[in-house]
C-alpha cells in the first residue's frame, strides 16, 4: 500500500499545522493511501554551514532528526510539509531542517525524493501565507518531486485548532489536496506497472557561477 508522509513542522506537535495536515490525511485515508505523521519537534535545529560533507558521508555531518527524517523517507511515496506562519515564511525550524534535509539528499542514491509527490501546507492568523507556500515549494522544484495542487492555495486560517476548524474553505482545501496527492500517487502506480520509465538524468551535473 503507498504511503504519505505528513511533515508537522510547527513547535507545537497537536496544534493549527497538525490540524490542516490531519484534514488531508483524512482525505487521502479514504482514497486507500496510508499515512504517518513525522513531527519535527520543538528543540533547536541548526542550519546547514554549507560543508558539503554530505557528499561523502551520504548524510548530514550533525546526526540529528534531519539523518533520522532521511532514511525514514526512503519508506514513503509522497510527503506533505506544513508550517505555521509568523513572518511572511515558514518558521525558522522547519526551514532549517528543510535546507539540510534536502541538500544531504542530493547526495544519496538511490535517491529518497526524487518524483515522489510532495505539497506543502500552511498555518496562519491572517497573511503571509502566499510568501510561506513559494518558499517551501522551491525545495520540491529542486528535487525533481511533482507537486500535488488542490483548488486553492493550501492554507488553512485560525490562531487556535479550533478557530482552524471553523475554516471551512481552508478545510476543503486540505481534502481536495489529499485526493489531488492520491491521484497523482495513483497514476505513478500506474505507469510503474506499464513499465513507463522515469525521466533520464544526466550524469554529469553542471554548474554555472555568474562571477568567474
Amino acid at each position: 500500500m503507498m504511503k504519505v508522509l505528513m511533515v508537522n513542522g510547527s513547535p507545537h506537535k497537536d496544534g493549527c499545522t497538525y490540524t490542516a495536515l490531519s484534514e488531508a490525511a483524512s482525505a487521502l485515508n479514504e482514497e486507500g493511501i496510508e499515512t504517518d505523521f513525522y513531527w519535527i519537534g520543538n528543540k533547536p535545529i541548526g542550519g546547514c554551514i554549507g560543508c558539503f560533507q554530505c557528499v561523502n558521508k551520504k548524510q548530514c555531518v550533525f546526526d540529528d532528526k534531519v539523518n533520522e527524517f532521511t532514511q525514514l523517507a526512503a519508506e514513503y511515496d509522497g510527503f506533505i510539509f506544513g508550517s505555521p506562519v509568523y513572518y511572511s515564511g515558514m518558521n525558522g525550524s522547519l526551514m532549517s531542517f528543510m535546507d539540510r534535509v534536502f541538500f544531504s539528499a542530493s547526495a544519496q542514491e538511490p535517491h529518497p525524493f526524487r518524483f515522489k509527490p510532495a505539497a506543502a501546507v500552511v498555518s496562519a492568523r491572517r497573511a503571509g501565507t502566499t510568501s510561506a507556500l513559494d518558499q517551501m515549494n522551491k525545495y520540491f522544484l529542486h528535487q525533481q518531486m511533482p507537486i500535488a495542487t488542490s483548488r486553492y492555495w493550501n492554507m488553512v486560517h485560525g490562531n487556535t485548532p479550533e478557530e482552524v476548524k471553523q475554516d471551512e474553505e481552508g478545510l476543503q482545501i486540505m481534502r481536495y489536496l489529499g485526493r489531488n496527492m492520491a491521484w497523482l500517487l495513483k497514476l505513478k502506480a500506474a505507469g510503474e506497472k506499464e513499465s513507463v520509465p522515469f525521466p533520464r538524468q544526466e550524469m554529469e551535473r553542471k554548474s554555472t557561477n555568474f562571477i568567474r
